[in-house]
């Protein structure tokens, strides 16, 4: 078993959400109830409160730098469309992009559109203006499909995909390759509610029976999805999770390959 890292960009700053959608004060509202049920701190609250000031809600950097420590190639999808709470205009996502490539990460498309082929092909080509690749691959926000979104992702020219979640091994749609991951930080940390119901030591617990299903069930890769705006001491359980994770992963003699090693080892 092998492990695949990759990270939703779903937020860049505060301000791109004022006159677009609510997510801004449902975060406040859903931080009150965190601190209320004791599962997060009033230095974790204030430190979201700066993140108002800052106009910051991306870690991009940071969790870059922490991936390249411990030697995690990962994937960042980064979205070129709005939708359901990711509002960053093209021209936000066109800077990080390039950013990213620099940096030396893969960067592929956080998608919207998932409801039938023109919408789906539209979105993939305008990811292909604006990024300059010819060779990426894509995570559907908030995992959205019907049945065809696979296919018609594969006709518009994906490389590969990971948008379904559950214990399968990668499989291959056209010429795109489907990686099923089994590990995202908000069904780990928040579930079955829509805030933080686990503390650092229930969420670690919880992770280790997936790693262990996954082990048990001789799947060739484990795949981790981790969002970067969690990667702040506004959010400690999550960080500190994430990190535990990698670490923990790094103890079991596990590799980290990205996408793209995964598929050449797919395809000798």
């Amino acid at each position: 078993m092998k492990a695949i890292v990759s990270h939703d960009i779903d937020h860049l700053t505060l301000s791109e959400h004022y006159l677009k959608d609510l997510i801004v004060p449902k975060h406040f509202v859903r931080s009150y109830i965190e601190l209320f049920t004791g599962k997060i701190s009033i230095s974790e609250l204030l430190n979201r409160y700066a993140d108002v000031f800052k106009n910051k809600w991306q870690h991009i950097e940071a969790l870059h730098q922490f991936n390249v420590k411990n030697n995690v190639p990962t994937t960042y999808f980064i979205g070129v469309n709005n939708g359901i709470g990711l509002s960053y205009s093209k021209e936000q996502a066109a800077f990080w992009i390039h950013k990213m490539l620099e940096m030396g990460c893969d960067v592929g498309a956080h998608g919207i559109e998932f409801e039938n082929f023109e919408k789906i092909n539209s979105e993939f080509l305008l990811f292909k203006e604006l990024s300059k690749q010819t060779d990426f691959g894509t995570r559907m926000h908030y995992i959205r499909k019907n049945e065809s979104t696979f296919v018609n992702m594969a006709k518009a020219g994906y490389a590969f995909d990971s948008s379904e979640m559950g214990f399968k091994s990668p499989y291959k749609i056209g010429n795109m390759w489907e990686f099923p991951f089994q590990i995202m930080d908000g069904y780990i940390i928040e579930k079955p509610k829509q805030w933080q119901s686990k503390n650092f030591t229930q969420s670690c617990e919880e992770t280790k029976k997936i790693i262990d299903k996954v082990a048990d069930l001789q799947l060739p890769y484990l795949g981790i999805d981790f969002h970067d705006r969690y990667f702040s001491n506004a959010h400690r359980t999550w960080k500190d999770w994430y990190m535990w994770l990698i670490e923990y992963l790094a103890s079991q003699k596990i590799e980290f390959v990205n996408f793209k090693t995964a598929i050449k080892e797919l395809e000798k």
